[in-house]
């Protein structure tokens, strides 16, 4: 019984270091568009007339 619960707290802690790692690198590249983005917008203000 023990074996099985220790098993299971090594694949819970691998799936939750994994979903750590995949969540920093989305974070990092929504940041990284919208920055970009952003970048356009400032840039190509000059160019709408109203």
């Amino acid at each position: 019984m023990e074996e099985k619960t220790y098993k299971l707290v090594k694949r819970t802690g691998g799936f939750s270091i994994a979903l750590g790692i995949i969540s920093i690198v989305a974070g990092v590249t929504v940041g990284v568009l919208s920055i970009i983005t952003g970048a356009k917008l400032l840039k190509g203000k000059s160019r709408i007339l109203f």
